[in-house]
């Protein structure tokens, strides 16, 4: 039986200070310039995407044709550009009233001393787990306490060895194991962030695909407020998040807000976030089904999933935005395998449309140069 001072006290936790970090630009604080990188993203990936739309440069993977574009869609280019710019005047604003304080630094080895300290307690239980199955632990620790002492060490439950044959060992504990700060500086450098990330998505996922169903099923937020985004039946980069103001605060701003401080994300992190669910938002309207696109392929719910949302066919399915969890949980992924034959449809229905506007446009401007020279068109008997 072992004794509970020597062998079970804990390494002291170090002691820390806390300073502001310094901006990532100087003179710039970083709770202001979260604000202007999704910006940033925003038109940087969208001139990304116009690009490739203008210089034709992957025709084979288009969801819809140049055609669909101009004779589909219910709203100008410039409308949609003035309606963006407009959204992130509303981002900025709302940012700087919710900005708080600039992140602090200083307490990074103490939290990572934390996780080794809890790495080591859980390392209590490695004995009593193996004599479960008759494996004596602590004997097999001091067998192997010359030739393997890291194997030793966790076998020992996190003590050495050398106390289990000495029980007058000093009571100082021992300084954590390499391994031991491995594991913790995994957990906090990697693990808890990456739990945070993955969190914060499933958060934004759930509060924007209620609220987005909520605005097609009310029919007065539908027609008043999300219609506007629904004009653009052939979605392009740029019009991401060409909306309404309202949709624009609840939906779009909202979720984000929700997601970075339900998951206590700092600054920079939420920066990386504002980068990904803009990135998101641009290749979900892009009007291209890139095989490649690691974040699609990566979340599942790829461009042609958004896009079918935007079809005049598909408005009651695809809520979803990042997973399409929420949409296979409440049964709203579009359920039919008609897909190719209604884009067809459509694609055929557009290049219909062009021809009898050209056809319109050859007979009024023969009809005006006829008025012009004069020539009078002999009246049939």
């Amino acid at each position: 039986m072992f004794n509970s001072t020597g062998s079970d006290a804990l390494p002291p936790l170090p002691p820390y200070t806390l300073a502001p970090k310094a901006p990532l630009i100087p003179h710039l604080p970083d709770e202001y310039f979260a604000l202007l990188v999704p910006i940033m993203c925003y038109w940087s990936f969208s001139l990304v995407f116009h690009a490739i739309d203008t210089l034709d440069l992957f025709p084979q993977y288009r969801l819809h044709t140049p055609v669909e574009i101009l004779k589909r869609n219910r709203v100008s280019k410039g409308e949609v550009v003035r309606s963006v710019l407009t959204q992130q005047v509303f981002q900025c604003v709302i940012g700087v009233l919710l900005a708080g304080s600039a992140d602090l630094y200083g307490r990074e080895s103490y939290d990572v001393a934390v996780w080794a300290r809890r790495v080591r307690k859980t390392q209590r239980i490695i004995p009593a787990l193996l004599s479960v199955v008759g494996i004596d632990a602590r004997g097999l620790a001091k067998g192997l306490a010359m030739s393997h002492p890291t194997i030793a060490y966790a076998l020992a439950g996190g003590r050495s060895p050398a106390s289990i044959a000495n029980m007058s060992q000093s009571a100082s504990a021992l300084p954590f194991a390499f391994w031991e700060l491995a594991v913790a500086k995994a957990i906090y450098w990697l693990l808890i962030p990456l739990f945070q990330y993955v969190a914060a998505i499933l958060v934004a996922e759930t509060w924007q695909y209620f609220t987005h169903r909520l605005f097609h099923e009310n029919k007065w937020l539908y027609r008043n407020v999300h219609s506007r985004h629904h004009k653009l039946y052939v979605p392009y980069c740029w019009g991401g998040i060409y909306s309404h103001p309202i949709e624009g605060i609840f939906i779009d701003i909202l979720e984000i807000v929700l997601a970075v401080a339900v998951t206590g994300m700092t600054t920079r992190q939420a920066m990386g976030l504002y980068v990904m669910s803009t990135y998101k938002s641009i290749t979900d309207h892009c009007g291209y089904a890139f095989p490649w696109d690691p974040l699609q392929v990566l979340s599942g719910n790829r461009s042609e999933f958004h896009d079918l949302h935007h079809q005049n066919w598909g408005l009651k399915y695809n809520y979803s935005e990042y997973t399409a969890i929420w949409d296979r949980i409440m049964g709203t992924v579009y359920p039919g395998d008609d897909v190719a034959e209604r884009y067809m449809k459509d694609r055929n229905a557009a290049q219909r449309a062009l021809e009898r506007d050209e056809k319109t446009a050859r007979s009024s401007a023969t009809a005006h140069d006829q008025k012009v020279n004069g020539v009078v068109e002999p009246v049939a008997h």
